[in-house]
């Protein structure tokens, strides 16, 4: 008999109109791909180099697709049912654990197969141009499908511990950049490294879908400082991302339980039980601060800006503690790297490194604060109390943007010292440092007003966030697969025009990385985030007017 899950899970999701708008955009992006670089002339290059060339980039495209889109079906799956209250009755149902995980697993495995079958027409056309073989096909696919097994099964076990579904889907999105970038970078901090630490680096950078995919395609040593290596990624990755798919399974299957729609908790003690001491000291402390230690909101401060840092997760204290220790600890390697690695290596290649995990540490964070500040008040019923407050929309949409602001920049202050380093080893450096932190805090204003205007246009969180991270995501990273195209399919105008969107190559060609130095893009770059920007915040205004109109 068919699983009712997948029935129920997979046309549900076939049915609504944004997948067959992201079904044609896929399919008409694939069909122009390949013809950028069809032949023109009755005749091919016998060595096969233009479609080796095409193919490649048809591949790098596909692997982003997937990391961007697939991860949010699985993660919002079991704690959708959840918070509705229906997973109490599933798990009522004839189905077991072992059906419930299978329904829900095999309904995203075949949303990601039709996104798979959409590409087939464009790696024929690939392969039919010649100096392809099968199995570089075969490999490309195999790797596409365990990255899809892995998100997948990831995404639903981190699905089982959130308590919401933008939480899930903002958990799910870091484990994306955690596996895809995070696990590259010690492979190149410590480079040639030998023994069992080498070892390590080297097995933890096959978890990566992208060096699996480079090392397919003849860029597995991107970055090495030209120290080859004879390692076989993509077979470690199988590997891998095999044994990550069982081991994440199993323990999806486990907890799919009672326990989590009847979590056993400590009912505490009835104060009037407790003895006259504390009873005492509880009344006097009770009256001295009756706010239970939160302080008074002073008249010249945002309400709605305190309402977002003691109602949001990231905004109590012990979560800004937390952020900052982590920051810190980030500011405190980058400042060790920046003083070791640079006897070996240039100040260039550190910084590249630096700009890198800030603006993924940006991209990660700034998105799951801002695409939420109008979604999650229309959700929960919050945004028609907040216009029956005597406050104008105008203050209460720059308490919201002031919340998100002061977070920022926090971490990106935590994140300094690493360039007051550099500066200090190479006084010369001080021009560029000073060019990189302003494209950090253009990136940070554009993603914030970027994620907030995409989330204003849904009337869900989850919906908000996705999305958010979807179109930050796309800027930050689709112009650097034009930019691994360089030369061929794509010119030298053409990949600097791609990039001066892209807030990570301006920071690469400013603190001088190799393969970005022959590219201008600042200060253009600076006037098109801060363009983009502007415009971002003309949406927010006009969406805000819209929605605080009577209903």
């Amino acid at each position: 008999m068919a699983n009712p899950i997948i029935q129920r899970e997979l046309i549900s999701v076939l049915r609504q109109r944004r997948t067959v708008i992201v079904q044609c955009v896929l399919a008409v992006g694939f069909v122009l791909l390949i013809a950028i670089r069809w032949p023109t002339e009755p005749r091919m290059a016998l060595s096969g180099l233009r479609s080796q060339e095409v193919f490649r980039l048809f591949a790098y495209g596909l692997l982003a697709t997937v990391l961007l889109l697939l991860p949010v079906a699985p993660a919002t799956s079991i704690v959708r049912e959840r918070t509705r209250g229906t997973l109490g009755l599933l798990l009522n149902t004839p189905l077991g654990p072992w059906q419930i995980f299978g329904g829900k697993f095999l309904a995203t495995i075949g949303l990601a197969g039709q996104l798979l079958i959409l590409s087939l027409p464009a790696a024929a056309a690939c392969y039919a141009l010649g100096g392809i073989y099968p199995s570089d096909v075969f490999a490309t696919y195999l790797i596409l499908g365990l990255t899809v097994l892995l998100i997948t099964s990831s995404s639903l076990l981190i699905s089982t511990y959130s308590a919401s579904a933008d939480a899930a889907v903002r958990w799910s999105y870091g484990f994306i950049l955690t596996i895809s970038v995070l696990t590259v970078l010690p492979h190149y901090l410590l480079l040639g490294t030998g023994g069992f630490t080498g070892t390590v680096i080297s097995w933890i950078r096959a978890l990566s879908p992208i060096s699996a995919m480079m090392s397919l395609h003849g860029a597995a040593d991107l970055g090495s400082a030209g120290l080859a290596t004879t390692e076989n990624i993509v077979l470690r990755f199988s590997a891998i991302s095999s044994i990550a798919v069982v081991v994440t399974s199993l323990w999806t299957i486990s907890r799919l339980n009672f326990s989590l729609v009847d979590s056993a908790r400590d009912s505490g003690m009835i104060a009037d039980d407790q003895s006259l001491g504390v009873r005492s000291l509880r009344r006097a402390f009770f009256i001295i601060d009756p706010k239970r230690r939160s302080g008074y909101i002073g008249p010249l401060t945002n309400p709605v800006m305190v309402k977002e840092f003691r109602c949001r997760k990231f905004g109590r204290l012990h979560w800004l503690l937390r952020l900052i220790a982590i920051c810190g600890i980030i500011s405190l390697a980058l400042t060790i790297l920046t003083t070791t690695q640079t006897v070996s290596w240039d100040v260039a290649s550190v910084g590249g490194i630096m700009v890198v995990l800030q603006v993924a540490l940006i991209v990660l964070i700034t998105p799951s604060l801002a695409a939420g500040l109008i979604a999650t008040e229309h959700e929960t019923g919050g945004w028609v109390l907040l216009q029956s407050t005597p406050m104008s929309i105008w203050r209460i949409v720059w308490g919201k943007i002031l919340s998100v602001i002061l977070t920022l920049g926090l971490i990106l202050l935590a994140t300094l010292p690493g360039y007051l380093v550099m500066v200090a080893i190479d006084p010369g450096q001080w021009f560029q440092v000073r060019r990189v932190a302003i494209c950090l805090l253009m990136t940070a204003l554009f993603v914030m007003l970027c994620s907030a205007a995409v989330g204003s246009l849904f009337r869900k969180t989850v919906s908000a966030t996705a999305a958010a991270y979807a179109v930050v995501l796309i800027v930050c990273a689709a112009p650097l697969l034009i930019w691994l195209g360089r030369g061929a399919p794509f010119g030298h105008s053409t990949v600097e025009k791609a990039l001066l969107v892209n807030p990570i190559a301006a920071g690469f060609s400013v603190i001088r990385v190799p393969g970005f130095t022959e590219y201008n893009l600042v200060p253009a770059n600076w006037w098109i985030l801060g363009a983009g920007s502007l415009l971002c915040f003309l949406l927010l205004v006009w969406r805000t007017h819209r929605v605080s109109r009577p209903q």
